[in-house]
């Protein structure tokens, strides 16, 4: 008779602190992010742009990449679309200051497991990094609702894309800004350029998306979850 031997556990849960990149131009914000969550996680790289993001994750390896959208040399689509070519397992949680949907849908379409914006407290961002490092989804409560709608069929996603691809990134945050109600004074202080400057971008997006006026385009924005 042989003797019973025990269970063998395939895949062991860390022992250690989880290893996280930390992927964002500001260096202020990164600083302020490891020190926030480093009595739970181990922040083990930082990264300001998409090529040094894609070279530290590839070499380090981590549990959660923390990845904000907006970066020089392409976003966080293209850091997530070029490290899943090397590291197909690789899990990603989008934190950033937009929570607009065309945001959120662009980084889930190409592989990022939950997206949370830069308001969270301290500890739910470490359990937020848990989860996902876990293998669930992890979405701000309001942003979570973008997701559901895409794949309902709420947001017509191809036609958002399709439509925001003819607006640079300046026209699409003057746009932004604009379906909020904000006056173009405003608009110029908030992304420090001339009322000439807004009222040149604002014209290109009314004639972009073929609108007559600030109002359509209010319209527009607010149907595509944009605002």
């Amino acid at each position: 008779m042989t003797e019973p031997t025990e269970p063998v556990e395939t895949n062991p849960a860390p022992t250690g602190p989880l290893r996280v990149v930390v992927v964002d131009d500001h260096a202020m914000f990164r600083a302020g992010v490891r020190s926030e969550i480093d009595r739970g996680v181990q922040v083990v790289a930082e990264a300001a742009d998409v090529p040094s993001a894609v070279k530290a994750i590839t070499q380090t390896r981590p549990d959660v990449v923390l990845l904000d959208v907006h970066m020089p040399g392409g976003g966080g689509v293209e850091v997530i679309k070029q490290v899943l070519q090397v590291l197909p397992e690789q899990r990603f949680l989008a934190l950033s200051v937009s929570d607009s949907a065309e945001d959120v849908i662009s980084v889930i379409r190409v592989g990022a497991r939950g997206y949370v914006t830069k308001s969270i407290a301290a500890d739910e961002l470490i359990d937020a990094i848990r989860r996902v490092a876990e293998g669930d989804a992890v979405f701000s409560p309001r942003l979570a609702g973008f997701v559901l709608d895409a794949f309902s069929g709420a947001i017509d996603v191809a036609s958002v894309d399709e439509d925001l691809d003819r607006l640079s990134q300046r026209e699409r945050e003057v746009m932004r800004l604009i379906a909020r109600g904000y006056a173009y004074k405003e608009v110029a202080r908030e992304l420090f350029i001339s009322i000439k400057t807004v009222e040149t971008h604002v014209s290109s997006v009314l004639r972009k998306l073929q609108l007559s006026n600030r109002h359509q385009l209010t319209r527009w924005a607010t149907d595509r979850r944009l605002v």
